[in-house]
């Protein structure tokens, strides 16, 4: 099938990555790679999730294969943006009291006083906790650019969209939880901004409509490769990626 690459032009070495709907060549110096919300409060047992009872063995499954990607593109050079949903200890930028926003967070806890596993103080969903830590296994690295959200998507009245187009990012390689609402809302935005986004299937999770003949995740990544973007997977990233690392490694 033949592939696709947006409309400017490739300069520097090329890879294809297999995807749906069709294959993507992208340009291996300008993308990103973005890790949505795996943090404590969605992915660690005694974060918000865990307290209420909401099954993450589908966010614990994607942490592996998030690891991986992370650590070859570290290896290439590229970017990587960590995104973490949480709000100031006012609960400021919530939004108005009774919003959509606000209420449903207030629903689920956030500003909640709770114990980190180590028996430190904590809070739900606030910014600088043990809560809104990204999870041990996929702790952020020197270089590695940390920007909170206080919405779904990551460039709601945040510098993301100001750093990737500085850095002269045209192509995002998105991770992370949950599909259906922060990753999914992520991505559509990023395509509003013009940017080319694969979503990493197998590096992102979803509790909503799991234990549904069609999870929400799944109707997700149809969505995603229908109109928003790509669908691929951490196989076909390291298989596209890799041996542009054998080649640069030989011409050193």
């Amino acid at each position: 099938m033949t592939s696709h690459s947006p409309e400017e032009a490739l300069s520097g070495p090329v890879v294809t990555i297999e995807a749906k709907p069709v294959p993507i060549a992208i340009d291996v110096t300008k993308p990103a790679i973005v890790i949505v919300d795996m943090q404590n409060d969605f992915g660690a047992e005694g974060g918000l999730f865990h307290r209420a009872g909401i099954d993450t063995s589908m966010i614990r499954a994607a942490v592996a294969q998030t690891g991986r990607v992370l650590d070859l593109a570290r290896r290439a050079g590229m970017k990587v943006v960590y995104l973490k949903m949480a709000f100031r200890p006012d609960l400021s930028d919530a939004g108005a009291p009774g919003s959509p926003n606000y209420a449903r967070h207030l629903m689920l806890g956030a500003g909640t006083v709770v114990r980190a596993p180590n028996g430190a103080e904590s809070r739900v969903l606030i910014r600088d906790t043990w809560n809104t830590d990204i999870v041990p296994e996929l702790a952020p690295e020197a270089g590695d650019i940390v920007l909170y959200k206080h919405r779904f998507s990551g460039f709601y009245q945040t510098e993301l969209d100001g750093i990737l187009k500085q850095a002269g990012i045209k192509y995002l390689i998105v991770t992370g939880c949950t599909t259906s609402v922060c990753v999914e809302s992520t991505i559509r935005d990023a395509m509003f901004r013009d940017y080319s986004c694969v979503l990493l299937a197998d590096c992102a999770g979803e509790p909503i409509g799991n234990d549904l003949p069609r999870s929400n995740h799944e109707a997700s990544l149809l969505v995603i490769q229908r109109l928003f973007g790509w669908v691929s997977d951490s196989a076909a990233f390291v298989k596209a990626v890799e041996p542009q690392l054998a080649i640069h490694a030989r011409s050193r």
